[in-house]
């Protein structure tokens, strides 16, 4: 007998409606787009009670008193029921739920976002709240197990998703659904349903039929169907029972199964044809609640008999008929006879009787007529529904047994039992993309988005064009590309764009390359992917192309089109980049667990010299995440980003590894806003991305604006002052590695950058160590120096020497020794490397080696005739020493030795050039005193080159603040004396004077000694008393530091005096300098007559000599 359909009601104004039953089954609840819950007492109750939850209700639910409802505020609302009143807001999204739906026993609910997202929120306390992330699109529906321990949901990215509650992890995903961007451009709502009780199968409607999976095997049990159906299914439903399965589609058919027969026993066309967007079943009598697209609100009576009485003739001829088409004709007299009739219906009627047929590959034809495929799922990936074989397989086998133990010809089961497994589950593999591309099921999407232009795809009813835009419009003009091939693939540099198109049954897989950089005329070409080969991945770098295809091969092209290498990928790639001669390769190296990604990285260069850098190293992700982004920095250091945006940059000083740069989770506003990364600049350091809120992607139009993030390292304690400086220290030195691999392999790089890192970094470990001399942290000092250069090591010991920490003195004065020796051991190599060079360039790289070893013979003649002149001129200089200088023969030697640079050969290190005062200055610094950089960061005289490594004094502070013309440092009184090295350094710089004043040198270089100190001359008179107090002292520093420690014990009156001696007899010495002249008799003559006239000549202003005026005159009066 028919169902009877009732007129139907208004209910609420056009729009989405939904509708439920009360656990009695008296009132029939319905939500609308008016945002107004009513509550019907039947389908002829004329005064509704109303519920005002909202502007606008997209779904509710109700169980044991309780209305939840979804509205347009983005919450989920509670009420009581029947009162109404407001019970608080369960959970919140960032836009509004679409579906909600309440457990077996209404202690929880499960809902489902338009920002991707599923919450499970328990009723009583709202803060228990469970978030499963992995849709990339709306979420459509969502379903409770009723064991709990399932949650199904579909989604607007063409995904089914099965969730295990307990650890939030996806159990199995299936590509069902047909694609699209938002519920409102859905084909189908989806509302799929459990079994109401044993929760066996899982019911989904997937177009114009309904497929049913088994649980925990997940596999498609087989499908319903009828001819009644015409366009998609809405909804599903179950009776109460689980012995019938309703349907409503989008054009107002409503269809009834039994589960028992799989035939369609109600069929019932909507009066108006409006789609049907709400269906439920009553919880005891022979009714169905059904709501249309308008608001309206139906009735349909006597749909069946729910105690499964109905006649049982037309049940059994149909069972004959599926046994007479399952078993063999040894079996066909069994079935004939009924035996298999008798007792257990439900095991001759559905395929759980099945045994040893479950696991044949071949359509078997069902009750219904329609042959079952078991691999429709795999359309889209073939991987994606194996992740669930590893199921506990005894579940099912002690369901089967259950099944046939109350029928006593149940057949034997012929397949061996499966062990039990309760371990971690697989991971379904992360399939294919391209960085900066949207996901291509939108019609409207960016194609690649990188930092040289976009390239963005419309693919509509009415067109499908592709169109590039360039950031530089001088690289190219924008170009608008017909997309006749479908290609769903992209990649732009600033030499060609690369497109890729999948195969179909006529076409092969192609890559179209447009060169818009070549300069002739043929600026396109296309390769044919050989059969069965799709193209997965593709990029650019500086010359060459490449894709990876399904058949788990990389070919190589040049940028014109020639083919080159081609290797095997070790598994199925994800995505790749490309940067100059760098290419990246990501691929999956194995099957992850529980939610994680097993991932795997190789760096090739493609120069003239290939080599592989990563060798498949595994690429570290966070817990439970994917890869969402990977490509190179501007400046071309690899980096990528997960799904949690955490981003990671290679560390090439630290053995290739990964170092966390950024978490844009950190900047994002609320839980479902991400950052759209586009683009790394390493020099200024900064994150270009594109804010998403409540998506994970932008939309093509309004064009998104792009927000540039800063870099922070994840180290500890960053709100205090040592660790900020301590992030920014190694933020610096990982973010400029690139200039270190740039010179490495022969790229350009500007000095000036690489000059200006270093002086951030130690100004930075100058306050980290001064920072810590505060907090007497000396040993954390001493580390912190050994990161110095040696000019900051050098000023370390100046701030330590006047912090009066002798020790740290100490300390750093040695590490500057060992830091001095390393560069000069340094230089020796790169010399002696620079040697074999030469030696082996007539042979191998030089291109006119008789003309390069000429002009090194004639430069090696020119240094030795040089050396000649300037060991006579030294000559005149080695009986003149500082009376504080401990020893003057050896100590110059490893100087003159070390001034030779590694990189230029046997050159002669006193040769006057264009940049002779750079050169000189920056070779003696490795070469001369440790301390000897301290002249540069004060206006005092220069001071004497220590160039002994065997004195380790400490430096010490000086004695009494003085003008600064006048002020001597404490170091003056324990260095070496002036260098020969550093004498010949002056004498290069004023190479004229050198030549006129180079006879007289001898005779003035006693005169520019520096005037002794009130110190010195008190040193001189006790040095014997202060060597017969302390016989032990024996070196010269030690007596020094005696002497200034007495020195300090006499009175001001005292001290001054020696000070007043001392500038009295340096004034005496000045005025007699300045008064000499060449006759040494008119000098005395002079000197008789005015002995007393000039005492204060050191005040005064110097004349100018004669060859002096000469020049001035001769360049004022210089014509052109």
């Amino acid at each position: 007998m028919p169902a009877s359909q009732m007129p139907m009601r208004y209910g609420h104004p056009e729009g989405h409606t939904d509708v439920c039953f009360d656990d009695s089954g008296s009132c029939i609840v319905t939500c609308g787009s008016d945002g107004d819950v009513r509550i019907w007492k039947d389908l002829d109750d004329d005064d509704p009670k109303s519920i005002n939850v909202g502007d606008r209700a997209y779904s509710c639910a109700l169980k044991k008193g309780k209305l939840v409802t979804s509205v347009s505020n983005n919450t989920i609302q509670l009420h009581t029921f029947p009162d109404g009143a407001p019970d608080g807001i369960l959970t919140r999204f960032t836009t509004n739920a679409n579906h909600v739906v309440f457990n077996r026993d209404g202690a929880k609910i499960a809902a489902g976002s338009g920002d991707f997202m599923v919450k499970v929120v328990d009723v009583m306390d709202s803060s228990q709240q469970k978030t499963f992330r992995g849709h990339d699109a709306p979420v459509l529906s969502v379903s409770f197990d009723p064991k709990d321990i399932f949650l199904a949901s579909a989604s607007c990215d063409g995904s089914v998703k099965v969730w295990q509650i307990s650890d939030q992890t996806c159990a199995i995903s299936w590509p069902l659904l047909q694609k699209c961007n938002d519920v409102i451009n859905a084909k189908s709502i989806c509302r799929l349903a459990w079994q109401p009780k044993s929760g066996k199968l899982l019911a989904i409607p997937v177009g114009n039929t309904i497929k049913l999976y088994k649980r925990e095997t997940w596999r498609n049990e087989f499908d319903l169907s009828d001819d009644f159906i015409t366009l998609p299914l809405n909804v599903v439903t179950w009776s109460p029972c689980e012995k019938y399965l309703a349907a409503g589609s989008i054009n107002g058919c409503i269809v009834v199964w039994s589960m028992e027969t799989k035939d369609c026993v109600e069929r019932v066309k909507h009066e108006k044809g409006y789609a049907i967007c709400g269906l439920a079943w009553h919880p005891t009598s022979r009714q169905i609640a059904y709501t249309d697209a308008e608001g309206n609100l139906g009735l349909l009576e006597k749909v069946c008999d729910t105690d499964g009485t109905k006649s049982s003739s037309k049940v059994s001829g149909i069972g004959n008929k599926v046994y007479n088409h399952l078993f063999d004709d040894d079996d066909s007299e069994n079935a004939d006879n009924g035996d298999f009739l008798n007792e257990n219906k439900e095991f001759q009627l559905t395929p759980k009787g099945r045994t040893d047929y479950e696991d044949d590959e071949d359509d078997l034809m069902l009750a219904s007529g329609y042959p079952r495929h078991r691999n429709h799922i795999l359309e889209d990936d073939d991987s994606s529904v194996e992740v669930a074989l590893m199921e506990k397989g005894s579940h099912h086998e002690k369901e089967e047994k259950d099944e046939q133990s109350g029928s006593t010809h149940a057949m034997p089961l012929t397949t061996s039992l499966r062990p039990f497994y309760d371990g971690p589950m697989p991971s379904p593999q992360q399939k294919p993309f391209q960085s900066g591309s949207t996901p291509p099921h939108l019609t409207h999407r960016f194609m690649v988005w990188n930092s040289i232009g976009i390239i963005r795809c419309y693919n509509d009813d009415q067109d499908s064009a592709i169109d590039v835009e360039f950031h530089d419009t001088s690289i190219h003009h924008a170009t608008h590309l017909s997309n006749t091939l479908n290609y769903t693939i992209a990649d732009l540099s600033n030499e060609a764009i690369l497109l890729a198109c999948e195969s179909t049954t006529e076409l092969a897989s192609k890559l179209h390359c447009l060169h818009f950089s070549s300069w002739d005329s043929s600026k396109e070409w296309t390769v044919d992917m050989p059969p069965n080969e799709d193209i997965k991945a593709i990029c650019l770098g500086q010359g060459w192309a490449a894709s990876a295809t399904s058949a788990l091969l990389l070919r190589i092209f040049s940028i014109g089109g020639v083919q080159k290498e081609v290797f095997s990928l070790p598994g199925p790639v994800v995505s790749m980049a490309g940067h100059g001669e760098q290419l990246l390769i990501a691929f999956h190296r194995g099957t992850g667990f529980d939610g994680d990604q097993c991932l795997g990285i190789q760096l090739l260069e493609l120069g003239k010299r290939k080599k592989q850098v990563l060798h498949g190293d595994p690429l570290p992700l966070t817990r439970k995440s994917y890869l969402a982004w990977v490509g190179f920095s501007a400046e071309g250091t690899p980096c990528y980003v997960d799904s949690e945006g955490i981003v990671r940059m290679l560390n090439r000083r630290l053995g290739n590894t990964w170092t966390p740069i950024c978490n844009t989770k950190e900047h994002c506003k609320g839980k479902s806003d991400h950052y759209w990364v586009v683009g790394i600049h390493e020099n200024p350091q900064q994150l270009r991305c594109i804010p998403c809120k409540g998506s994970r992607f932008p939309p093509t139009l309004p064009r998104p604006a792009v927000a540039i993030l800063s870099f922070q390292l994840p180290y500890c304690q960053i709100g205090t002052e040592k660790g900020q400086m301590e992030e920014q220290f190694w933020r610096s030195v990982i973010f400029h590695n690139h200039l270190d691999y740039l010179s490495e392999n022969g790229y350009e790089y500007e000095e000036s950058t690489k000059n200006q890192a270093v002086k951030e970094q130690q100004e930075l470990l100058m306050k980290m160590f001064a920072l810590s001399c505060k907090l007497d942290r000396e040993f954390r000092c001493v580390e912190l120096a050994e990161l110095m250069t040696q000019n900051a090591v050098n000023l370390a010991i100046k701030y330590a020497s006047r912090s009066r920490r002798l020790i740290l003195a100490q300390r750093l004065s040695e590490l500057a020794v060992e830091k001095a020796t390393e560069v000069a051991a340094s230089l020796n190599e790169e010399e002696e490397d620079f040697r074999n060079k030469l030696n082996s360039s007539s042979t191998t790289e030089w291109s006119q080696p008789s003309i390069v070893n000429r002009k090194f013979e004639e430069n090696n003649s020119e240094d030795s005739e040089e050396a000649d002149e300037i060991e006579e001129k030294t000559d005149l200089h080695k009986n003149k020493q500082n009376p504080f200088c401990k020893s003057g023969s050896s100590a110059d030697g490893p100087a003159i030795k070390s001034v030779t640079p590694g990189n230029q050969g046997r050159v002669n290190p006193f040769k006057v050039s264009a940049s002779a005062k750079e050169s000189t200055i920056s070779v003696n610094s490795t070469s001369s005193n440790i301390l000897d950089n301290m002249k540069k960061l004060s206006k005092k005289s220069t001071v004497p080159n220590r160039t002994s490594t065997k004195e380790k004094s400490p430096v010490l502070k000086p004695l009494i603040p003085k003008p600064k013309s006048k002020q001597v440092p404490a170091t003056n009184f324990f260095q070496p004396c002036t260098s020969q090295t550093d004498k010949i350094v002056e004498e290069k710089e004023n190479p004229e004077n050198s030549l006129s004043e180079s006879p007289a040198m001898s005779a003035q270089n006693t005169e520019n000694e520096r005037p002794k100190t009130g110190f010195q001359m008190w040193l001189e008179e006790n040095r014997s008393d202060i060597l017969a107090d302390h016989p032990n002292l024996s070196q010269e520093p030690d007596i020094i530091k005696e002497g200034i420690n007495r020195f300090r014990m006499l009175s001001d009156e005292e001290r001054k005096a020696w000070t007043n001696k001392a500038k009295g007899g340096a004034a005496n010495e000045a005025e007699t300098k300045k008064r000499k002249q060449p006759s040494n008799d008119n000098t005395k003559q002079k000197e008789q007559e005015k002995p007393k006239e000039n005492l204060n000549l050191s005040k005064k202003r110097k004349p100018l000599d004669i060859s002096t005026n000469q020049k001035l005159s001769a360049f004022a009066f210089k014509k052109d």
